[in-house]
C-alpha cells in the first residue's frame, strides 16, 4: 500500500534572538566587577545585574576557588544570535583565564568562573566544556545544554539541572529577564 499524502516539510527559519546573561562565581566579591566590565567589553551594555547570593548548593568548585563563593547573574542589553553561544563560551573562557593572568594566578585555581547562557522566551540555556547524555555539541568543543523550561507561568528543573539553578531562589530574576526579553522583542 502507498501513502500519497506528503504533508509540506517545515519552513526554515531564522530563530528569534535571545537574552544573553553570564552566571559569575568567585570566592573574592570584588571580581565581580572586574569580571562584569570584561564582559561589558565585549559583549555590551549591561541591560541588570542579579543580587549577590551564597552559593551554597556545592562544593564543587572550593578546591579551585576556596570558600564563601558567592553568584551573580549579569544580563546584557543587547540581544543575542543562539548561533553564537559556542564562541561566546570560548571567550568567557579566555576571559577567565586573562583574570588569572592580570591576577597573578596560574589557571588551575579559578578565581571566577563565567558561565554564559541565553534565556529565550521557553527556556534557560547554559555553555559548557563537558559531555554528558542531557547535552547537545554545537560546535569547536562546546556544549549546550536546557537547564530550565519556562511553562505554564514558571520556570521548571529537570532531574539534570544544577542544584542552585533548580532552588526558585534565582527564578524571579529569570523571569525579570525573560519579561525584559519579551518587551525587547516586541519593541
Amino acid at each position: 500500500m502507498t501513502c500519497d499524502y506528503n504533508p509540506p516539510m517545515g519552513a526554515v527559519r531564522p530563530p528569534k534572538r535571545a537574552k544573553l546573561f553570564a552566571g559569575l562565581l568567585t570566592g573574592d566579591a570584588d571580581l565581580f566587577a572586574l569580571a562584569t566590565r570584561r564582559l561589558a567589553e565585549h559583549f555590551g551594555p549591561i541591560d541588570f545585574e542579579s543580587d549577590v547570593w551564597t552559593f551554597d548548593k556545592t562544593d564543587y568548585y572550593e578546591p579551585e576557588m576556596g570558600p564563601n563563593i558567592k553568584r551573580r547573574f549579569v544580563f546584557f542589553d543587547e540581544l543575542a544570535s543562539m548561533e553564537r553561544l559556542a564562541e561566546i563560551k570560548r571567550l568567557t573562557n579566555d576571559i577567565e583565564a586573562r583574570i588569572c593572568d592580570d591576577l597573578g594566578h596560574p589557571h588551575t585555581a579559578r578565581p571566577v568562573n563565567i558561565d554564559p547562557g541565553y534565556i529565550t522566551l521557553s527556556k534557560l540555556i547554559l555553555a559548557t566544556t563537558k559531555d554528558r547524555a542531557h547535552r547537545i555539541y554545537i560546535q569547536r568543543g562546546i556544549f549546550a545544554e536546557v537547564t530550565l523550561q519556562f511553562a505554564s507561568g514558571c520556570w521548571r528543573a529537570f532531574p539534570w539541572t544544577f542544584p542552585d539553578y533548580a532552588d526558585d531562589t534565582y527564578h524571579s530574576t529569570f523571569t525579570q529577564a525573560r519579561d525584559r526579553l519579551k518587551e525587547q522583542l516586541s519593541a
